[in-house]
């Protein structure tokens, strides 16, 4: 669209220069026309003065009466036709100069038509890019629920993602085993994977809200009224060396041993 109005204003400039010189070419006519209707009104003035005193018959005054409107009706055309030349010029510039305003301060990349085009392959590209789900974080996949060619719903659970680099343990302790536990203690641990020779060092980073059995799909109820004391294990939550990590990979739901170091801190 830029370029076809950049060609419809060099037309029109075109046009306004062929006006200018229709009005040219219509100046000249009037000025001819003009000097006819001069010269047929001093031959009637002169037949005039001649008639007074009989010197010329009837008729060639008639002649010049006739010549003398004939020259008047040829300068009315050519002043209307200069006229019609004034206002094709006039309408000519001010289509130029509404084109020229569509166009002024623009360019090729900045018109209507161009920043729709261009608005229109950004959301294709959006799009495109939502085609491909790209997981938060980087692991293994542990459960899918999905199939190659299955189209999906926003919100659909497709998968399971195991960050494998950032495993940590529960450790089930006894309520009675962490009086003297505190956060930021180092501890050992032993997997049931690798044996006694791989060894995991991790540090103790804090304690669950509940015990297991406070947050047990069917919690224990004493509905006799007899109540009888068990012993409750509360979850310690120890991180691992993520370098340990990457050598040894361990997955969800393994058993470990875990000896915290009491003296550590």
């Amino acid at each position: 669209q830029y370029k076809q109005s950049q060609a419809n204003s060099s037309s029109l400039n075109s046009q306004v220069v062929v006006r200018n010189d229709e009005i040219n070419s219509a100046q000249a006519q009037v000025s001819k026309a003009q000097a006819d209707f001069d010269k047929a009104n001093l031959e009637l003035k002169r037949r005039n003065e001649l008639a007074a005193s009989g010197a010329i018959s009837k008729e060639e005054l008639s002649k010049a009466q006739s010549a003398v409107s004939t020259a008047q009706a040829s300068l009315d055309l050519a002043q209307a036709g200069l006229a019609q030349a004034t206002s094709s010029r006039k309408a000519a510039e001010s289509t130029l100069a509404a084109n020229e305003a569509l166009i002024q301060g623009a360019n090729e990349a900045s018109t209507p038509d161009v920043l729709v085009a261009k608005a229109h392959v950004e959301q294709a590209t959006l799009d495109l890019e939502r085609t491909v789900i790209r997981a938060p974080v980087d692991g293994v996949v542990t459960r899918k629920n999905i199939q190659i060619g299955q189209r999906v719903a926003p919100g659909t659970v497709m998968m399971s993602v195991v960050p494998v680099s950032a495993l940590y343990v529960d450790a089930n302790y006894k309520e009675s085993q962490l009086a003297k536990v505190k956060a930021g203690q180092k501890v050992t641990l032993r997997s049931d994977l690798y044996g006694d020779d791989v060894v995991y060092h991790g540090t103790v980073q804090g304690f669950s809200g509940g015990t297991g059995a406070a947050f047990a799909l069917i919690p224990a109820q004493n509905a006799t009224g007899n109540w009888i004391k068990v012993v409750q294990r509360l979850p310690v939550r120890i991180t691992l060396d993520p370098k340990e990590l990457a050598e040894h990979p361990l997955r969800v739901g393994l058993s470990t041993q875990a000896d915290i170091d009491l003296a550590s801190k």
